[in-house]
């Protein structure tokens, strides 16, 4: 029942963690950054670091099956209290119908200098429900 999703970037193997994994109707998506063929996408832009880990995030969970809807709990990690505007403006643009629990923090550095925001997010498949309004 367990299904590991992989991206095949520097860092999987090495550290040996996938993308993502589903077990059951349970979708866990690791911590993503904004890298893109091996680059940091736009470095010292944190909206822009975030909809692209994000868009990351979204794909993985196609790949297992859910949507953006079935996501229950996100984290995010900013190197910069001070980016939480532009990281929550680009959590809320994906989020904001599905209003998941949510934590944002701020961490000393990321894995690479020029990145500034990773995120996580964990799903239920199918627990996403059209037309309910969050409170």
């Amino acid at each position: 029942m367990r299904r590991n999703i992989g991206t095949g970037g520097p860092w999987e193997g090495v550290v040996g963690y996938s993308r993502a994994v589903r077990v059951g109707d349970t979708v866990h998506v690791a911590g993503t950054t904004a890298i893109r063929e091996g680059r940091v996408v736009a470095p010292g832009d944190a909206y822009t670091q975030a909809k692209v880990a994000l868009e990351i995030v979204v794909e993985a969970l196609a790949e297992c099956g859910a949507s953006p809807s079935d996501v229950v709990r996100t984290r995010m990690f900013v190197t910069d209290i001070r980016d939480w505007e532009s990281v929550g403006r680009a959590h809320g643009e994906v989020f904001a119908d599905v209003r998941p629990a949510a934590t944002m923090v701020q961490v000393t550095a990321l894995i690479d200098p020029d990145l500034l925001v990773e995120i996580e997010a964990e799903a239920v498949v199918g627990s996403g429900t059209p037309g309910v309004t969050p409170p």
